[in-house]
C-alpha cells in the first residue's frame, strides 16, 4: 500500500500529465496495454501507442509508431509495457525526449532505469498499474 506522500506524488504526476507515450501498445482488446490505453483516452489523456510490430496500425483511433523518436510531439509521461530488461534503454529515450515521468507498469522493474531517471531528475514509478492508480486516486 502506498503511503500518503507517495499518493500525493502520483496524483500530482497524473494531474500534470496530458500526453502519454504507451510503449508496448497492443491492438488486442484482451491485453492489459490496450485496456489501459482505452482507460487513459476515456479520461482525457492524449495517448500515443509505440510498438515496432504495429507501426502504422491504428489502435483506439491513434496511429502507432515504431519508436519514441517517431512521435511528432512531446510527451510528458512514458508508460512502459515491456519487460524490465528493456526499461533502461527506454529510460534513456525518455530523458532524451524531455519527458517528465517514466512509469513502468505492474510487474516491471529496472534498477538501471531507476538510476538513469534519478540522475536526470525524471519522475520514476515502477511496478504499478497507471490505470489502477488513477482510478484509486483520481477516479
Amino acid at each position: 500500500m502506498m503511503d500518503q506522500l507517495e499518493q500525493q506524488r502520483l496524483a500530482h504526476i497524473l494531474n500534470q500529465t496530458r500526453s502519454i507515450a504507451l510503449v508496448g501498445a497492443s491492438n488486442r482488446p484482451e491485453r492489459a496495454s490496450y485496456q489501459v490505453m482505452e482507460y487513459l483516452l476515456q479520461h482525457g489523456y492524449q495517448v500515443h501507442p509505440v510498438n515496432p510490430q504495429l507501426a502504422g496500425a491504428v489502435i483506439l483511433g491513434q496511429t502507432c509508431v515504431a519508436e519514441l523518436d517517431e512521435l511528432d510531439q512531446p510527451v510528458q509521461l512514458i508508460n512502459v509495457f515491456r519487460r524490465g530488461e528493456y526499461a533502461a534503454d527506454i529510460a534513456l529515450e525518455a530523458i532524451a525526449h524531455d519527458a517528465r515521468c517514466l512509469w513502468l507498469q505492474e510487474g516491471v522493474q529496472s534498477a538501471a532505469a531507476a538510476e538513469s531517471a534519478a540522475e536526470a531528475e525524471l519522475e520514476y514509478v515502477e511496478d504499478l498499474c497507471i490505470k489502477k492508480v488513477h482510478r484509486q486516486l483520481l477516479g
